[in-house]
Formats: C-alpha cells, structure tokens, sequence
C-alpha cells in the first residue's frame, strides 16, 4: 500500500473507526458492569479499561507506522 494511501485509511480509522469503537467497547463495558450491580471491582476495571484502549490499535499497527514521516517514495530533488 502507498504512503499517501496508508495516510488516508489511517485519518479514515482515526475520525470514523476510533468513535465507533468507542461507542461499542463503552456498550459492552456499561452492559458488563450492570450485570454486576454497577460496578466491577477496582482491578478488573482497570484491567478491562486498559485492554480495551490497547486492543484497538493491535490489529491497524501496520497502518500507522510511519504514517507521520515522511514520504519515502518521494523524490527531494
């Protein structure tokens, strides 16, 4: 994939995916501490809150790497 094209997918993944996520891993974190009478316990929450801000970025690693440099197939003449 081109730079320019890894740049795009990743503005689209910022602006579109990342609230989407959001709103699904807020559903399944209220629906799970409801279950629960409200609230989990301090650790579990934090452990579930930590995992679900990393798990998103896990599988798009590939596509953000590098977006902020440079183009490396341009020609600086």
């Amino acid at each position: 994939m081109s730079h320019k094209a890894r740049k795009r997918w990743a503005l689209v993944v910022l602006l579109i995916g990342l609230p989407v996520y959001i709103f699904v891993a807020n559903e399944i974190f209220v629906r799970a501490t409801l279950e629960n009478n409200g609230r989990l316990a301090v650790g579990w929450e934090l452990i579930v809150v930590v995992a679900i801000g990393v798990l998103w970025v896990l599988p798009l690693k590939w596509l953000f790497i590098g977006v902020g440099q440079a183009d490396p197939d341009s020609r600086d003449d």
